[in-house]
């Protein structure tokens, strides 16, 4: 919400920082940086004065990790990644006025010294604690170089800062079993020191400046989660740990240390401002150190609370910086009724989309703000992008535009016609049409993308619907003064449309620009009834938007499907939790003995079953067994098996079964049967 006591004369819009350890996906686009770009480019349209802010967070645990993977440095990852994150920005339309990276020298320099200021200010303490240890490595195991089991949900693959299967925070002393990543060893415990930021000492102006100075500006599920936090009480939180790559911790006795990448990566937004600043010679201070200026960070919610929380309490111990205004984060988007992963190769690599989509960088953008994760999770799947692109920006709004200009150049030439006598109707639509650059702004300004999108589509379906209703194509021979104000009208519309399209889908509007043979106006202009004068010469009619066919989603979607086959093989079978544990007594009571099937038959009317006599040494005895779809009666005479010879006896369809076979079962349901591998006499006993 816009503060209603401040007026601001600048503005620092900051973007999270993606790990270089990666592309950048969709649900990357949907939580943070589409909604960004929106809300910055609707400032620069209202003439503000806007500083957006992104950078790769190239430091940090996951970049070493996928170093160690493929045998290379850490530089070489994050120069790979840094590159296609950057281009794909780029090429997808973000509209960074700087990109940088915390790998870049005046990061390290800039992160060094808000430490050394905190540090001689006296702010840290400085804890020896006790952290896991790889002998075999020689070196200490951060967080996510340490896996075991999950306390809570028993996953055996948790890692020591979070269960990725139930989601819980974790801490490394936390895990069952615990290993090193490194040489899969056993860990030791060992001493190790480091310097804490005391967020207790926060909790008091954090409490009044969160809960009672923004209950009603900030989104709820902002609010929520820092109100939790706090409520639960505040912690001190290591700003180093022990990893040879980072910014390193710039006082006596810290060799072998860097800055823990979460105090680390928000300077990387000082940094970024920095660089910007000696690019264009504007002063970055005003807009980090000026109460006149507002701080906006655009994250998604697994950073709420250091954006809200730990970073606030870094600037504020430095003393001399401003705080955020508003922390509108979204919540996670899903693909195809799946969490977006990673690790799994289970997203939409944005790179990849410019490359089998070229030229629909709106679409997405539309796409990502009509379902976009602003209140709960959300869900992007192939078959509702290409309904949305067919249904809604090629149906009406793009539909709307080329019959307007269509119309208008067969009927006038391209010129556009005067407005003659309007009716009731057509002075209702221009009245409608004139009140959306409010309706609209006002959404953004709330940070409500999705509503703000919603709103402008609206403008579109007046038009069409203005246009249909009218039908100028059946009164130019009767009424051609009617038709020219029509298509005045319905020009007006077009115009306002392009203005107004800006922020969501700049492509789009440079494009129908080009049509309108237009300048590009700003928002205030947007309020103007007549955007287009009569006697204006328009450009050649085109689409804005083109239909997207069923073969391009099914490919797609066949992608996908390939992707979680491979993830399925790659993790090999899915196997069953163990049972309840027993007493060595309840197994004693079980009596297995070895037995050869020496007859065999399909059990009448039963699909699954077969009848089988078995030779147990004791005795001979029929068995019923589910078999059926697995083997042929015929092809198991004289196959040895192992059967429980004691089991209580049931009757099955007429006939009574005494005895169990038993047989092992695999991920994909198929059976076989558990047999000696020498040729013992039947009965012998299986302990």
């Amino acid at each position: 919400m816009e503060s209603k006591s401040k007026q601001f004369k600048r503005y620092t819009v900051t973007s999270a920082l993606p790990y270089a350890n990666g592309p950048i996906h969709i649900g990357h686009l949907a939580g943070v940086y589409v909604p960004a770009d929106i809300y910055v480019r609707y400032l620069r349209m209202t003439g503000e004065d806007v500083v957006f802010i992104g950078g790769s967070d190239e430091h940090g645990v996951p970049i070493t990790i996928k170093a160690r993977q493929q045998g290379i440095q850490p530089q070489e990852v994050v120069d790979k990644y840094h590159r296609i994150i950057k281009e794909s920005f780029a090429d997808f339309g973000i509209s960074f006025d700087v990109y940088s990276r915390t790998s870049a020298p005046i990061h390290h320099q800039t992160a060094a010294a808000f430490f050394k200021t905190l540090y001689d200010k006296g702010v840290f303490i400085e804890k020896t604690s006790q952290q896991y240890y790889d002998t075999e490595a020689g070196q200490f195991l951060a967080d996510r170089y340490i896996t075991g089991t999950c306390p809570h949900c028993s996953f055996e693959r948790a890692y020591g800062d979070q269960c990725e299967s139930c989601g819980t925070s974790l801490s490394p002393l936390d895990l069952k079993n615990p290993r090193s990543a490194l040489s899969g060893n056993v860990p030791v415990l060992k001493e190790t020191k480091h310097w804490f930021l005391p967020l207790d000492q926060a909790e008091g102006w954090l409490r009044e400046w969160i809960i009672e100075g923004h209950k009603d500006d900030w989104k709820t599920n902002v609010y929520g989660q820092c109100k939790s936090w706090i409520d639960q009480g505040l912690q001190p939180r290591a700003v180093t740990r022990d990893l040879d790559w980072g910014v390193k911790v710039p006082v006596e006795g810290a060799d072998g240390k860097v800055l823990y990448v979460w105090f680390d990566a928000p300077i990387g937004y000082i940094s970024a401002t920095r660089e910007w600043s000696e690019k264009t010679g504007k002063d970055w201070q005003l807009y980090w150190k000026s109460d006149d200026s507002k701080l906006v960070h655009f994250i998604g919610k697994d950073n709420i609370v250091f954006h809200c929380i730990i970073f606030p309490a870094m600037l504020q111990s430095e003393g001399s910086y401003i705080l955020p205004d508003n922390v509108p984060a979204n919540e996670f988007l899903n693909l195809e009724n799946d969490k977006i992963s990673t690790s799994r190769n289970w997203a939409v690599w944005l790179h990849e989309y410019l490359i089998d989509f070229p030229g629909r960088q709106d679409e997405l953008r539309y796409v990502l703000t009509a379902n976009a994760p602003e209140t709960k999770d959300n869900d992007f799947t192939w078959k509702d992008f290409q309904a949305r692109n067919n249904n809604e920006l090629l149906a009406v709004y793009g539909n709307f535009v080329n019959r307007t200009l269509v119309l208008t150049g067969k009927y006038f030439g391209g010129v556009v016609p005067a407005m003659g006598e309007l009716t009731v109707k057509d002075r209702e639509v221009l009245e409608q049409m004139d009140a959306f650059p409010e309706k609209i702004g006002a959404s953004i300004s709330l940070y409500r993308f999705r509503e703000a999108l919603n709103e402008f589509m609206n403008l579109a379906r007046l038009g069409n619907k203005y246009l249909t209703e009218n039908e100028p194509w059946k009164l130019f021979k009767t009424d051609p003064e009617r038709v020219q104000t029509i298509l005045a009208v319905s020009l007006q519309i077009v115009a306002k449309l392009m203005v107004l399209s800006e922020p969501f889908l700049p492509f789009s509007a440079a494009r129908l620009a080009t049509m309108l043979k237009s300048k590009r106006f700003n928002w205030q202009e947007a309020y103007t009834t007549v955007l287009l004068p009569a006697g204006h010469q328009l450009g050649e009619a085109g689409y804005l938007f083109t239909k997207i066919d069923d073969d391009a989603i099914e490919a797609q979607v066949q992608k996908l499907l390939d992707t979680k086959k491979a993830n399925k093989q790659a993790a090999g079978p899915e196997l069953k939790a163990q049972k309840e544990t027993i007493t060595y007594e309840q197994f004693a009571g079980m009596d297995l003995r070895t037995g050869t099937i020496v007859a065999a038959e399909v059990m009448p009317k039963a699909k699954k079953l077969l009848k089988l006599v078995v030779d147990t040494g004791l005795d001979k005895r029929t068995v019923v067994s589910g078999i059926a779809e697995h083997y042929q009666p015929e092809s198991i005479i004289g196959q040895k098996v192992v059967m429980l010879v004691n089991l209580a006896p049931r009757e099955l369809r007429g006939v009574v079964s005494q005895g169990m076979i038993l047989m092992a079962e695999n991920s994909e349901g198929k059976l076989c049967f558990v047999s000696p591998t020498t040729d013992f006499h039947n009965g012998s006993e299986v302990k």
